[in-house]
């Protein structure tokens, strides 16, 4: 089956620091994946066309990161019939991050936008690799073997923890 694309976006330089954790799934996951900036405020008829034409171009999830008043995700949806994960990013015009969380998080009925946690761009590739998974059977293996390393990871902790406590 043909691997999807993921467009991961963010509307300044500064949210890279960030949005590099969500590649960095997609690149555990085999996720073929593109990565632009497109700012709300400073370039909105590139953000018209890249929302427009995004899923011509064979995309089929966007990751959207944006600080500050963080309109990106929320515009992306309004524009594009393609899912949406919005990534809140704590920026330094911020309101220690809240303003982006809320920003992304209180879409109206409609124009949904998921929403992952502050700087969580981590879960917002894991998020999109599952939306793939839907229809790629690879990558739903790939998530599977995953999770159960994470199980494994959680137990080797708890016995570590144990260990270190003296508890049996």
């Amino acid at each position: 089956m043909e691997k999807k694309l993921v467009s991961i976006v963010m509307g300044s330089d500064s949210d890279w620091s960030v949005m590099k954790q969500a590649a960095e799934m997609l690149d555990q996951f085999g996720v073929d994946y593109e990565i632009d900036l497109v700012s709300a405020h400073r370039t909105p008829g590139k953000l018209y066309d890249y929302a427009s034409k995004a899923h011509e171009r064979g995309v089929a999830v966007i990751i959207a990161g944006a600080g500050g008043a963080a309109h990106l995700p929320g515009m992306l949806a309004a524009i594009s019939p393609l899912p949406i994960i919005g990534v809140p990013v704590k920026s330094s015009n911020s309101i220690d991050g809240w303003d982006s969380v809320l920003s992304i998080l209180q879409m109206p009925a409609g124009v949904p936008v998921a929403t992952v946690a502050l700087n969580g761009a981590k879960n917002a590739g894991i998020l999109a690799a599952q939306i793939l998974s839907t229809s790629d059977s690879s990558i739903l293996n790939t998530i599977a073997q995953y999770k159960q390393e994470l199980q494994k990871q959680v137990m080797i902790k708890a016995e570590n923890v144990k260990n270190q406590q003296g508890v049996k």
